[in-house]
């Protein structure tokens, strides 16, 4: 178990200084070679740099505990992470300043305290959007999506939802807000895994982030806006902030995650959860 979360630690550590070293050695110990597309192959090989970037935060929290009492026989200890990245595509497509990208996100949590330490849940994220990069004073960016959430579980486990989302980013200094707003895609009622989905996921969330020194503080909000005894939501809080010295590495933090309501999991998504962890980001 230890060299497995190594081996993920590991993966998720591709730093600028690791880029810096690949193109070293490929300057300096590669012969290159004479014909000019064959050698950017070559140099694609070594270097490992096909212009994939970090998406949303990318992290592993190894000691989680909910507060909660199951009916099933799961320990409220465990180990979470999520893994997120993207690619851009296309530029420039409908604007002189816009891209296409695809992205990926995979968030698991590992019952690592049961003797045989299965996988709980897996929730698996892939997307396509556009973003419109905005030149104004707060608002900086425009975001369009086509997303699809689901946990790849068979009959009664089985979750999925398809989105459509509009997302915008505002910045001041050092404060940054975010509103997404989203519709899901109607499916046939008779192959609905989560018929009350806009029940407890609502209609879009707020995220905000705040800047100070090497310290971040982000706060997720989400409520589905019915003013009565439906009333569902959730808080995230996660704190990402310079780790010891004797752990220190660039672009890698400590991290503190708190969450308080639905839809921690996708398999949990009708259930009242409050779960808080540690571990260490890899992205901001």
């Amino acid at each position: 178990m230890r060299l497995i979360l190594l081996a993920i630690i590991f993966c998720f550590s591709y730093s600028s200084d690791e880029r810096e070293k690949r193109e070293h050695i490929f300057e300096n110990y590669i012969q290159k070679l004479d014909d000019k597309e064959t050698n950017e192959s070559l140099q694609q090989l070594v270097k490992k740099d096909f212009g994939i970037v970090t998406y949303k935060s990318t992290y592993i929290l190894p000691a989680t505990y909910s507060f909660n009492n199951f009916d099933d026989d799961r320990k409220k200890f465990e180990t979470s992470f999520q893994i997120s990245a993207q690619k851009p595509i296309f530029y420039n497509v409908f604007t002189d300043n816009d891209s296409i990208n695809i992205a990926y996100t995979q968030k698991s949590f590992w019952q690592t305290a049961d003797s045989s330490a299965p996988f709980r849940e897996t929730n698996y994220e892939p997307e396509i959007f556009a973003n419109f990069y905005i030149n104004n004073k707060h608002l900086k960016l425009l975001k369009v999506s086509l997303n699809h959430f689901s946990n790849g579980k068979a009959e009664d486990e089985s979750r999925s939802a398809n989105r459509v989302y509009l997302q915008s980013i505002f910045q001041f200094d050092n404060f940054f807000i975010s509103p997404k707003v989203w519709y899901r895609v109607p499916e046939k009622s008779s192959s609905d895994d989560n018929p009350d989905y806009s029940k407890y996921y609502g209609y879009g969330e707020l995220n905000m982030m705040y800047l100070y020194k090497k310290h971040s503080f982000e706060l997720l909000l989400r409520n589905n806006l019915r003013l009565n005894d439906q009333n569902k939501g959730a808080v995230e809080f996660n704190w990402k902030f310079p780790l010891p010295e004797f752990l220190k590495s660039k672009n890698s933090f400590g991290m503190v995650q708190i969450f308080s309501g639905y839809g921690q999991s996708f398999i949990d998504y009708d259930k009242d959860i409050t779960n808080i962890g540690f571990g260490i980001a890899f992205s901001r």
